[in-house]
């Protein structure tokens, strides 16, 4: 996802179509460190609160995962994703940072390894939310026969993320947010 300059505390840069007082409020723009609990309450919220909203500007494209930035603030990035059928990413960590994910519509699974632990699987359907903290990686794919969407948020904002040939190679590195 492209990355871009991170606004000034208790400041927001929003999507044209995303910039809403309900979503403001949600951001948090004076608010630095979110939790993974934080996370994914504000997944939840914004894919209950605004499925409207969401729904209206949400694409497919068969041919790669489309993607749209809702807002972003010093403190936290939350974007909107969807899935064709077999669409998935590559094994990754999000850099240091913390994040959730929330269901808008269709159904994802998700294989995720903390350090040292096994590769374990979960499946993930319409409304279902997880936030996790900075040493955990995955790789989330739609399984199904239907597309599907989600809404993703990650603390602090615009750590590239890493990539692993498979979940199996992830060691999760010292960084200075960790």
């Amino acid at each position: 996802m492209p990355t871009a300059l991170e606004p000034a505390l208790g400041e927001a840069a929003m999507h044209p179509a995303f910039d809403l007082p309900l979503l403001r409020d949600l951001i948090r723009p004076d608010h630095l460190n979110w939790t993974p609990r934080e996370l994914r309450d504000l997944t939840d919220l914004v894919t209950s609160e605004l499925t409207t909203q969401l729904m209206n500007i949400v694409r497919i494209d068969e041919q790669q995962r489309w993607w749209a930035k809702l807002g972003l603030t010093a403190g936290v990035e939350l974007w909107l994703l969807s899935w064709a059928p077999g669409q998935g990413t590559p094994a990754h960590d999000h850099g240091g940072a913390s994040g959730s994910f929330s269901v808008l519509f269709g159904g994802l699974r998700e294989d995720y390894r903390y350090a040292g632990g096994p590769v374990r699987t979960k499946h993930h359907d319409l409304g279902d939310g997880i936030g996790f903290g900075a040493g955990r990686a995955h790789q989330v794919t739609n399984v199904s026969s239907v597309n599907s969407a989600s809404v993703h948020a990650y603390s602090p904002p615009l750590l590239p993320v890493r990539y692993y040939a498979d979940l199996a190679a992830f060691t999760p590195q010292r960084s200075e947010v960790d």
